[in-house]
C-alpha cells in the first residue's frame, strides 16, 4: 500500500494490533464494494510536482469526501491520498479498489452537512507516467475527470533524485543517475503495460528525466480522455497562489467556489543545490517536449 493507513509509533503487539485493524477495515471495504461509488475525479500527478499539498488542500473543500476510512474515525495521521490502483495494484481487482471509496452513507451523510452534492477522489502520481495506467482507468472510470499538477521539469526532476537520495535509496550523484537512467528503466515500460503484476522500482523511482516529459505522458491520457475532461495546473501557479488554483479546480469538478488553502509545503526535498550546467542541459533536453505540451493543451507554460 502506498499511502500507510496506520502509522504505529512501536512495534510487538502494537503492530501486531495495527496490521489486524487494516485488514479489518480492508476486508469490510471490500465487503460492502457495491455500495461504493466511482470517484469523481483523479489527481494523476506529477510526482514531485505538488499534487500531495494540493490535494490536501482541495480535500478541505466541504464538498468532496475523503477516502475510506476517515482519519477521524481510526488512529490515522490523516487521510489516505492515493490507491495507485491503475499503476501498482490493479491486479487485486475492482472491489479492492473500490473498498478506498466512501460509500454511499459516508456521502449522503457529508452531503447533509455541506447542503450540497458531494464528490470523491484520489491522487495517485504515478499514473502519468505508468504506461497502463490510463487504458485501465478508461475501463473502469470513462467518465472520470482528471487533474495534473505540473512543475517545471527541470526542478521537478532534480527534486525526484533529491527526494530518493535524501530517503538513502540512489547511491548515484545528479549527473550519474541521469545517464543511468534508460539502462536501469530498460524495457520495462513493455512489461508494464501487459502484466499488472509487475512493478518496476526504477521505472518509477529512477524515471528522472522521463517522468517530466510531460507531453508524451499526457498524450497517452489524452488517447482516451477528451480534453475538457483534463485540467492541468501548473505548480508555479499553485505555489504563487493556492486558494485562486484550489478554487478552479472546485469549479472544473462542479462544485460550489471555495477558497481555502492550507498553503503548507508538504514532502519538501532539502539539501544540493542545482548545477547550472545540467540546469541547462536539462532545459534544452525539455524544450521541445515543452513546446509540444504547450501545443497539446493550448496553454502556456513560465518554465525555463
Amino acid at each position: 500500500m502506498k499511502d500507510q493507513e496506520y502509522r504505529p509509533a512501536v512495534g510487538g503487539e502494537h503492530g501486531l494490533l495495527v496490521t489486524a485493524g487494516q485488514q479489518l477495515v480492508r476486508g469490510w471495504g471490500m465487503a460492502t464494494a457495491r455500495w461504493r461509488p466511482d470517484p469523481e475525479f483523479l489527481v494523476i500527478g506529477a510526482k514531485r510536482g505538488g499534487s500531495t499539498a494540493f490535494y490536501y488542500d482541495l480535500l478541505q473543500h466541504p464538498q468532496i469526501a475523503p477516502l475510506f476510512p476517515r482519519p477521524d474515525h481510526l488512529p490515522k495521521q490523516r487521510e489516505t491520498k492515493g490507491i495507485h490502483y491503475f499503476d501498482q495494484h490493479y491486479w487485486r481487482g475492482e472491489r479492492w479498489y473500490r473498498s478506498y471509496l466512501p460509500s454511499n452513507l459516508a456521502r449522503h451523510s457529508q452531503q447533509r452537512r455541506a447542503g450540497a452534492t458531494v464528490i470523491t477522489g484520489e491522487a495517485s502520481p504515478y499514473y502519468l507516467y505508468h504506461p497502463a495506467a490510463a487504458e485501465r482507468a478508461s475501463r473502469l472510470l470513462p467518465d472520470v475527470k482528471l487533474i495534473a499538477v505540473l512543475r517545471d521539469p527541470v526542478l521537478r526532476t532534480f527534486s525526484h533524485w533529491k527526494e530518493r537520495r535524501r530517503s538513502g535509496l540512489e547511491d548515484l550523484d545528479f549527473a550519474a543517475a541521469l545517464a543511468a537512467e534508460d539502462a536501469r528503466i530498460g524495457a520495462d515500460a513493455e512489461r508494464l503495460r501487459t502484466d499488472p503484476t509487475f512493478s518496476s522500482y526504477a521505472h518509477e523511482q529512477q524515471s528522472y528525466v522521463h517522468q517530466s516529459e510531460y507531453d508524451t505522458a499526457l498524450e497517452e491520457w489524452l488517447r482516451f480522455y477528451p480534453r475538457e475532461r483534463l485540467l492541468v495546473i501548473p505548480s508555479e501557479s499553485y505555489y504563487r497562489d493556492p486558494a485562486a488554483c484550489v478554487n478552479e479546480a472546485a469549479k472544473f469538478l462542479g462544485l460550489a467556489p471555495f477558497s481555502g488553502a492550507s498553503r503548507d509545503i508538504r514532502n519538501a526535498a532539502p539539501g544540493h543545490e542545482l548545477d547550472d550546467d545540467i540546469a541547462a542541459e536539462l532545459a534544452h533536453h525539455f524544450r521541445p517536449h515543452n513546446d509540444r505540451l504547450a501545443d497539446l493543451l493550448g496553454m502556456k507554460f513560465d518554465w525555463r
